[in-house]
């Protein structure tokens, strides 16, 4: 059991009440992974569902999970200057600007505001060097932030 098992189950617990537009928990393993449906409503570029596997450490929740987009269900991964064709997703949050008062939620309306306000159908600059020698987890990795509008 995670030494935060506490504070897991309330923050699964205030996922599936807040009902939040264009989420949806798929399936949650011992709260220690969790998939989650996001949906873009009336944007142009992301007319699918997408996945996201959101993996909790264990040094959680000072270090922040293990967040990439898979594909699950046929679905593809977003297009987006920030997000790599593997999944990974280069977002302050789930790094440097992480702290103990943020939660899976946080995670989740960062994700779904970044996907939300992006107007450009294209990969990091980086995406093809990236993806040839990133590690599985992202955490591993240390993302050179190419702009500060995300």
């Amino acid at each position: 059991m995670h030494p935060y098992h506490k504070r897991l189950a309330k923050e699964y617990q205030a996922i599936t009440k807040a009902n939040l537009p264009g989420v949806e928990l798929v399936s949650s393993e011992e709260l220690l992974s969790f998939l989650f449906k996001i949906h873009i409503d009336n944007h142009d570029l992301y007319p699918d569902d997408y996945y996201l596997q959101v993996t909790i450490t264990d040094d959680y929740p000072v270090d922040s999970p293990s967040v990439v987009f898979i594909n699950y269900a046929s679905s593809p991964i977003p297009l987006h200057p920030h997000i790599y064709s593997n999944g990974h997703i280069c977002l302050n949050l789930l790094g440097e600007d992480w702290t103990p008062a943020c939660s899976i939620e946080s995670i989740l309306l960062s994700i779904q505001s970044m996907l939300h306000s992006n107007t450009l159908a294209e990969r990091p600059p980086d995406d093809a060097q990236y993806t040839k020698s990133a590690p599985r987890d992202p955490k591993r990795t240390n993302f050179v932030y190419h702009d500060d509008n995300i």
